[in-house]
C-alpha cells in the first residue's frame, strides 16, 4: 500500500474539499508525462492507480504476432505466453511495465504538474462553494501574515486573503484570533488558481452587520437607503421605513441601545450616526446635522454651502473635516461648511468694498431685487435712498432706524443681485 498516497488523498479531501476521484485523476495525468518521458521503447502507455490502496501501475498493450517487427507495439507468442498462458495470435496484451525507480522520477517529473492540477482542482472547489456568498459575513481565524500586514483567514476548507487596505488601520489582529470579514470576491490568481477576497472596510460590512442585529431590515420592513463610512472612525447610515407604525431609527439602534452597541462592538467602538432618509438631498443634509441649526444655505453646480453658528461648526466639520466629507458622500453633493462670524465678516467687507465703487448705478433710486417693497420703502423713509447709501451704513445704524430689519440677509441680497448684474453685462 502506498500510504503516502492514501494521506495526500484524505489531506485534500478533508482540508480542501477536493473528492478522490479528481486528485487521482490529477496525479494520473501527471505520472503519465512522467513514463512516456522515462520508459523507452513503448508504445502507448497507461497509469492505474488503485483508489484505496494507492498502488501505482505502468501499463502498456502490445499485440501478439508471430515475428516482432515493431517492438513498441508488438509482443512475441513465447514471450506473451510467459505473461499469459492462455493468450493467442491476434490478441492485445496488458503489460506491466512499472520501472523499478519510477515513484522517484515520477516524483521529479510530476510535481509541477499534480501542482497546476490541483490547483485547477481547489480553484474549482473554491468557486462553486464560494462564488455566490459574495456580500456574506464569514468567520475565519487569522493563520498568518504575508506582504505587511495582509492577513490570510483560514475559514476551514480554504485560505482567503484579507489585505491590508481593506481593514481600519484601527485594527489590529494575531495569529489564531478570530475575525469575521464580508466576502467581497472570488478571483483568479496570476498562478492559475482562484483566491477568496475578504474585506472589513467596506461599507456593506457594516450593513451586513446590522441585518444580523435588525430582523426588519433582513424582512425589508426598515430599508438601509445609504450608507457611507471613514472605516475605523465613523459611518453614517440613512434608513426608511415601509411602515408607518415603525420608527427605522429607534429599530436599528433598539432599545436602550442594544443592537447598535452590538456592531459598535464588532467595530471596535467605531461612531455610527443612524439618521432618517429623505429623497430631498437638503432635508437629508437637515437630518445628518440634527439638531444645528442651518442658519443659511446656498446651492449650485454640484455645491451646497450652509452657514451654522460658530459654537455648532466644529461638530458639523468633525475631526479633520470627516463629517463633513461623509456627509458629502451622503447627500451626493459637496458641502461647504463657514461659520456665522466668518459669513457676516466677509459680508461685511464686501458691503464696504461696494460702497467705494465708482460705478454710477450706487447712486440711481433705491432698488433691490429680491426685498420686499415694504423693506425698501422704510430704508427710503430712513435716508437710505440709493444702494451707496446702504452699503456704507454700519449694520448697528441700518438696522436701529429700521426696526426688524435683517442687515445679513439684505446684504446678501444686494451683493447677489451685483454679481448677476455682472454676470449679464
Amino acid at each position: 500500500m502506498n500510504k503516502d498516497l492514501i494521506a495526500i488523498f484524505e489531506y485534500l479531501e478533508r482540508e480542501k474539499g477536493i473528492k478522490r476521484e479528481i486528485i487521482i485523476e490529477a496525479i494520473r495525468e501527471s505520472l503519465l508525462a512522467a513514463a512516456k518521458k522515462s520508459i523507452k521503447n513503448v508504445g502507448n502507455v497507461n497509469v492505474l492507480i488503485q483508489p484505496k490502496s494507492g498502488d501505482i501501475e505502468v501499463v502498456t498493450q502490445k499485440k501478439i504476432v508471430e515475428k516482432v517487427e515493431e517492438p513498441e507495439e508488438e509482443i512475441s507468442l513465447e514471450e506473451a505466453r510467459e505473461l499469459e498462458p492462455n493468450c493467442s495470435l491476434g490478441q492485445w496484451l496488458e503489460i506491466i511495465i512499472t520501472p523499478q525507480d519510477f515513484g522517484r522520477i515520477a516524483a521529479q517529473t510530476a510535481r509541477q504538474i499534480i501542482t497546476q492540477k490541483l490547483r485547477g482542482a481547489e480553484r474549482d472547489v473554491i468557486y462553486e462553494e464560494y462564488r455566490h456568498r459574495a456580500g456574506e459575513i464569514i468567520s475565519g481565524t487569522v493563520k498568518r501574515f504575508v506582504r505587511g500586514k495582509t492577513m490570510i483567514v483560514d475559514l476551514g476548507k480554504v485560505e482567503a486573503i484579507l489585505p491590508e487596505k481593506f481593514y481600519p488601520k484601527t485594527e489590529h489582529y494575531q495569529v489564531g484570533e478570530k475575525v469575521q470579514a464580508l466576502l467581497l470576491e472570488v478571483r483568479d490568481t496570476e498562478s492559475g488558481g482562484a483566491e477568496v477576497v475578504l474585506t472589513r472596510s467596506h461599507p456593506q460590512f457594516v450593513a451586513e452587520l446590522f441585518k444580523h442585529e435588525v430582523p426588519e431590515l433582513a424582512d425589508k420592513t426598515v430599508a438601509i437607503e445609504k450608507i457611507v463610512r471613514d472605516a475605523g472612525y465613523r459611518t453614517k447610515i440613512a434608513v426608511r421605513s415601509y411602515d408607518s407604525k415603525i420608527d427605522p431609527v429607534g429599530t436599528c439602534v433598539g432599545v436602550r441601545g442594544t443592537r447598535i452597541k452590538n456592531v459598535i462592538r464588532e467595530l471596535n467602538n467605531e461612531k455610527i450616526d443612524v439618521i432618517p432618509f429623505s429623497d430631498d438631498s437638503i432635508q437629508l443634509l437637515q437630518n445628518a446635522i440634527s439638531p444645528v441649526e442651518i442658519r443659511k444655505m446656498k446651492m449650485g453646480d454640484g455645491i451646497i454651502s450652509i452657514i451654522v453658528s460658530d459654537e455648532d461648526y466644529p461638530a458639523v466639520i468633525g475631526k479633520k473635516g470627516m463629517n463633513a466629507r461623509l456627509i458629502s458622500q451622503l447627500i451626493d453633493s459637496t458641502l461647504e461648511v463657514q461659520k456665522l462670524s466668518e459669513y457676516q465678516k466677509n459680508i461685511t467687507i464686501q458691503m464696504e468694498e461696494l460702497s467705494r465703487s465708482t460705478e454710477p448705478e450706487l447712486d440711481a433710486p433705491l432698488r433691490i431685487e429680491g426685498v420686499s417693497n415694504l423693506i425698501t420703502e422704510s430704508l427710503i423713509s430712513a435716508g437710505f435712498d440709493t444702494l451707496r447709501k446702504v452699503a456704507s451704513s454700519s449694520p448697528h445704524e441700518l438696522t436701529s432706524k429700521v426696526p426688524g430689519l435683517n442687515y445679513f440677509d439684505l446684504a446678501d441680497k444686494i451683493l447677489e443681485m451685483r454679481n448677476k448684474q455682472a454676470e449679464e453685462r
